[in-house]
Formats: structure tokens, sequence, C-alpha cells
């Protein structure tokens, strides 16, 4: 599986050099089938607040500030740049095609490729399938596999593979809510829900709560966040 993982990440780090990033188009928390539009640049700051319990459950999440462009049709690439850490940028690319009629939408892509080696390189590859069920909305099933080295529950031990899942609907022309979750026992898994408010028709913010699902996990988070998420598009 990771072959095929490989190859449309290698097209598009080679064309587009270094620019690439870590997380992809997503719900709230989890990737999603969505692409960033042919040359079209999106711009993304994303912060995690702790809820409570600051003194005893620290969370120390640095500021995410995301650049996503879409390098050809299909296909998105960007960069993240997370403030306040040793080692701040990195990487991502994801392919993806559009639902249709009878069939679902695709995605396969990875993120979180950072620089240094067995220290900030997650190597998270992912799939997801998508289906817009009318007036339900739009449900998402997808898996994703990690650096096993660096995915870890509380004891140490490699947890660096789990299912996705999510659901979400556009509510009108403002509003859009959901629900997503991942398996799995190192940081990255996780359960949240929230919504969105588009100000304008290329600008919109993500008020979400998130709760992981081991708080212990190794680089975990010990609290729940909430979370604001601006999305600009131009």
């Amino acid at each position: 599986m990771k072959k095929i993982f490989w190859l449309p990440l290698f097209v598009a780090m080679f064309q587009l050099g270094t620019l690439a990033y870590a997380t992809p188009s997503t719900q709230i928390w989890n990737p999603s089938t969505d692409i960033q539009g042919l040359k079209t640049w999106h711009l993304g700051i994303d912060n995690y607040f702790s809820v409570s319990d600051n003194d005893k459950k620290p969370v120390n999440v640095p500021t995410d500030t995301n650049i996503t462009y879409g390098l050809a049709k299909n296909l998105e690439v960007g960069f993240d740049y997370f403030g306040a850490s040793y080692d701040p940028v990195q990487f991502n690319a994801k392919y993806a095609l559009p639902e249709g009629d009878a069939t679902p939408a695709i995605a396969i892509g990875g993120q979180n490729f950072g620089t240094k080696t067995d220290s900030t390189n997650y190597d998270i590859f992912y799939a997801v399938i998508a289906k817009n069920f009318k007036p339900i909305g739009r449900i998402s099933v997808g898996y994703y596999d990690g650096n096993d080295k660096l995915l870890l529950d509380e004891n140490g031990k490699s947890a660096n593979s789990g299912v996705m899942v999510s659901w979400d609907k556009q509510l009108n022309d403002k509003w859009w809510a959901s629900i997503d979750c991942a398996s799995g026992n190192s940081w990255y898994g996780e359960t949240s829900a929230g919504f969105s408010y588009a100000f304008a028709a290329n600008t919109s913010v993500i008020f979400g709560y998130v709760i992981p699902n081991n708080p212990y996990a190794v680089g975990g988070y010990q609290n729940h966040m909430v979370t604001t998420q601006l999305d600009i598009n131009f």
C-alpha cells in the first residue's frame, strides 16, 4: 500500500521542489477527500487551546501556519510551520478524485513529513473514501499508517495505524458542521466535533473540540482541547 502512496507524493515534491505540507485539506482533524483547486492557494492558521487543568495536564501545541497549493488537477501540496518548536517545518501531498453519481470520492496521500529522523518524521500515509447521502451529509472512511518509532502509546509501544471515520455537512452557504475520529493509542488518535462559519466566499473559521484517545501517549496531549482554524483561499 505504501508504494501506491509514494508515487503521487514523489511527483508532487519533485515538481514543487521544497514546497509541500503536513496537514492536508481536512475535516477538523482527519484528512478529507477535498482538494485545493488548480493553481489556487490556501492559508490556514490553526490553534489548539487546553480546556482546563493546565498546571496538572499541560498542553503545548504550537500554532500551525500552513500553505496549500493546487499544483495540478486533483493534486495539492503544501507545508506547515509549527511556531515555537525546534523543528518547525513539515510536509504533505494529496491526490484525490471527486465523487461521481455512482462512485465515491477517493483520496490518497501523506502528511507530517518532518526533517528530523525518528524525531519529527511521523510519515503518516492514508487512504480515504467519501460519499454524500442526502439529507444526512457526507460520510468518510479511511485508514492511516505512520512511523512505528514515533507513533507510540503510553508504554512506548507502536500504535502507528488506525481507522478514520467522519461525518460532515454543509448546512447552508455560511455554516458547516463535522464530527471525525481516528482510532489508535498514539497522539494521532482522537475524536473531534465542530462547525465553521464563512465570513466571505473565501474566508471561514472552524471552531472545534478535540478529545485525545490516549492522553498519556508519547508526545500526546494530556487534556481536551478547543481549536480555532482560520481558512482563507486566494
